[in-house]
């Protein structure tokens, strides 16, 4: 028969007068301790798994001493920085043995039983706080008087537009075609004879005879 347990956050697989090193946990060498955090159990075959713990299955160990573990060296280096740190550390342990499994019978966990504490003291807690609420003072409002609305003057119908009037139109007759005709005519006529009429040409400038050089004179007289 064995068991999974869990001890100080640590899980261990334990059977009965085994020896095991677990962190250092409280209470003084000698003393028993029961450890109420079985997630799995084997009993000649017939394993039982716990959703996450099993309900009234217990472990049953004592505590032989307290002890440090072997040193484990602790060694740091930054290769090319001249770089480098050595440490040395001792975990604190401690040693039990397992005296029983328990795999029903045992006492509930204590998280358990704290639920149903806590489940019982609230509604009896909610029950004393609950009281008759006292009734609402009815607030008394002065009523104001509010001045009543002036009755609203009747508009008077507005006056239907007048349709707007159709221009009509003027009839055309042979006369006034006619006399538009000769106006058009009329205003053409001078504007075609003035272009017609071309200025004078200009009359040409006389030119006077280039005066001749006397022949018997010399450029040395001159």
């Amino acid at each position: 028969m064995y068991a999974i347990v869990e001890i100080a956050g640590q899980q261990y697989k334990v059977e009965k007068e085994q020896e095991v090193f677990v962190h250092r946990l409280e209470g003084d060498a000698g003393s028993a301790i029961e450890l109420d955090n079985v997630l799995l159990l084997d009993n000649d075959g017939k394993v039982t798994v716990g959703t996450p713990v099993i309900n009234g299955a217990m472990v049953k160990a004592k505590i032989v001493e307290h002890l440090k573990g072997d040193k484990v060296i602790v060694f740091h280096k930054k290769r090319r920085k001249g770089y480098q740190k050595q440490n040395g550390h001792r975990q604190y342990l401690s040693k039990i043995v397992i005296e029983d499994i328990l795999a029903s019978g045992a006492k509930k966990t204590k998280k358990a039983e704290e639920k149903k504490v806590e489940a019982k003291a609230k509604p009896v807690a909610e029950k004393k706080e609950a009281k008759p609420k006292a009734a609402p003072k009815k607030v008394v409002e002065a009523k104001t008087e509010k001045p009543k609305a002036e009755p609203k003057k009747e508009a008077k119908p507005k006056a239907a537009k007048a349709a707007p009037k159709k221009a009509v139109k003027k009839k055309t007759t042979a006369k006034t075609t006619a006399k538009t005709t000769e106006k058009k005519e009329v205003k053409a006529a001078p504007k075609a004879a003035a272009k017609k009429e071309t200025k004078p040409a200009a009359e040409k400038k006389e030119t006077k005879p280039k005066a001749k050089p006397k022949t018997g004179e010399t450029k040395e007289e001159k």
